[in-house]
């Protein structure tokens, strides 16, 4: 991890935290959900092992200190600073919801407290790596939902924003509920199942389609995949019929889904391949998806590359890490934003679920129903190793079968209650009051 992975203005303002003797003040910095994207009902939470692995290992090398003392903007800095950052390491604590956990607008995913450099210059980061995966994991969600128990594999590195993000991408969307991945760095990395086929390009590599798929069946015995639509989607089924078994499955990159998957699933049924199955891609969304199943098409597997890996319909997340309080020699001095649309709630907080609604409240409240968010470093170290992938998936299934029907709709309804404790409403307007002053 690379502490130079940040926006400028982190590393001037830790400059300027330290020449001006606020080092040492304890800042707490949260950051929340504050507005849900289109077309969404909820967010699955995602990325919280990429931020564990950047404040475990934040630090900066000599060259990058010597980069950053050649900027003009820092040429009022004093050697101490340097010698600050060159000793600096994440010191504070970290509290977060569970990854795979379901959340709604005015919510927190995270908290961090730390020192104030320690605790500013990880926002860059931070908002990318929760804010990217969080997205991909719910558009995960919502094709898993519609899929109606077909695995749903994801196949868009190649369209991912950066290479990097294509493997993020894949973790995230099998948080979200993929069966698979096409990215085999994934698989390696994380331990995801890696599913794949071929290309146009090895039938056209051949005289002709019967020869591409007679060797291909050679090479991958029992689990040879045929990419039927290289030249005539029909006549393609009826080649890899011909051949018969070994056979898994096929795939329709293009076309009509609906009427040819009907058509080859009476070739191959009629070929006694009753147990091939059919894969189709090719720009598949959820609502490509959900009508396919609802026509009752005889696809067993789908494929989601472009509109997945890159969220297309909702490719930001509007999200904020804002301090919310500064401990300052053992006295707490609350911090909000009030600007027009774009205002903060002071406070390091807590968030309650229960059957009925969520309730944002001050860290330390009781409340009803399960806190969701937990500690996960103190005093800079991991007081726990983190859930498997395997795990966070599986609650991100349990958590989300748990919302109502409607939450788990592709159309947008009846937003979750998401409410203020009083304690919560209390010091809004308390801390109102005194910037008022």
């Amino acid at each position: 991890m690379n502490a130079l992975l940040t926006d400028l203005y982190e590393l001037t303002m830790a400059a300027g935290y330290f020449e001006t003797g606020k080092a040492d003040e304890k800042a707490t910095f949260e950051f929340n959900i504050r507005r849900l994207p289109p077309h969404r009902n909820f967010v699955l939470a995602a990325g919280l092992p990429q931020v564990v692995d950047y404040l475990l290992n934040l630090n900066f090398s000599p060259e990058e200190i010597d980069y950053l003392r050649g900027l003009p903007q820092f040429a009022n800095a004093s050697q101490n600073f340097w010698e600050y950052l060159r000793r600096l390491r994440f010191t504070g604590d970290l509290f977060a919801v569970p990854e795979g956990t379901p959340l709604f607008a005015g919510e927190p995913m995270l908290t961090l407290r730390a020192p104030i450099i320690e605790a500013q210059i990880p926002e860059t980061y931070l908002l990318s790596a929760l804010s990217f995966q969080s997205l991909i994991a719910s558009k995960a969600v919502r094709s898993v939902e519609v899929s109606e128990g077909r695995p749903i594999i994801e196949f868009g590195t190649r369209r991912a924003h950066s290479p990097d993000a294509g493997v993020l991408a894949a973790r995230a969307s099998y948080v979200g509920g993929c069966s698979g991945t096409s990215n085999t760095l994934a698989g390696f990395r994380y331990g995801i199942p890696v599913m794949g086929t071929s290309a146009h390009s090895w039938v056209m590599s051949f005289p002709c389609e019967m020869e591409a798929f007679r060797r291909l069946q050679r090479v991958l015995g029992e689990s040879t995949v045929q990419l039927i639509d290289t030249y005539d989607s029909l006549e393609g089924a009826r080649h890899a019929a011909k051949l018969g078994k070994p056979l898994a499955a096929v795939r329709l990159d293009s076309g009509d889904f609906l009427t040819l998957s009907r058509e080859v699933r009476t070739i191959l049924d009629d070929a006694g391949l009753t147990e091939t199955k059919i894969m189709v891609s090719g720009d598949l969304d959820e609502y490509k998806i959900r009508d396919l199943v609802k026509a009752g098409a005889p696809i067993d597997m789908f494929g989601l590359g472009t509109q997945l890996s890159t969220s297309a319909d909702a490719p930001n997340l509007s999200a904020t890490y804002k301090m919310v309080e500064l401990d300052i020699s053992g006295i707490k001095r609350f911090t909000a934003k009030y600007s027009q649309d774009k205002i903060s709630i002071p406070g390091a907080k807590q968030l309650f679920r229960d059957v009925a609604r969520d309730v944002v409240a001050r860290s330390g409240e009781c409340g009803k129903g399960a806190a969701l968010l937990k500690p996960v470093m103190l005093g800079g170290k991991l007081i726990e190793p983190l859930p498997s992938l395997e795990q966070a998936r599986e609650h991100a299934a349990k958590s989300v079968a748990e919302l109502s029907p409607a939450l788990r709709e592709l159309e947008v309804g009846e937003p979750w209650p998401v409410i203020h404790s009083r304690e919560l409403r209390d010091l809004i307007e308390r801390t109102r009051r005194n910037l008022g002053r």
